[in-house]
C-alpha cells in the first residue's frame, strides 16, 4: 500500500510540527503545496501535529513534576534512550 502525495505531505507536516522541526515544517509545507494542499488542509495537519505536541509536553511536564518520585523509582526507566 502507498500513500499519495499530498497524503505524505499531509503526515509529514503533522509530525514536523509535533517534532518541532522548523526546517521540515517549512519544506513539507511547500512541497505539500506543490502537490495540490489547500490552505485549510494544512491548517488542520498542523492542528494534528500541535495536539499529539501538547499530549506529549503535557505527559512529560507530569512525568518530571515530581523529580523525587523519579530519583526514587528508577526501574521504571526501559534503560533505554532516544
Amino acid at each position: 500500500m502507498s500513500f499519495d502525495v499530498k497524503t505524505v505531505e499531509l503526515i509529514a507536516i503533522g509530525a514536523s510540527v509535533a517534532a518541532n522541526c522548523h526546517p521540515c515544517i517549512q519544506t513539507h509545507v511547500n512541497k505539500g503545496l506543490k502537490a495540490g494542499l489547500t490552505e485549510e488542509e494544512i491548517k488542520e495537519a498542523i492542528e494534528v501535529g500541535r495536539t499529539v505536541r501538547s499530549g506529549a509536553a503535557n505527559s512529560m511536564d507530569k512525568l518530571v513534576s515530581n523529580p523525587a518520585e523519579l530519583i526514587a523509582n528508577p526501574a521504571k526507566s526501559s534503560g533505554k534512550c532516544c
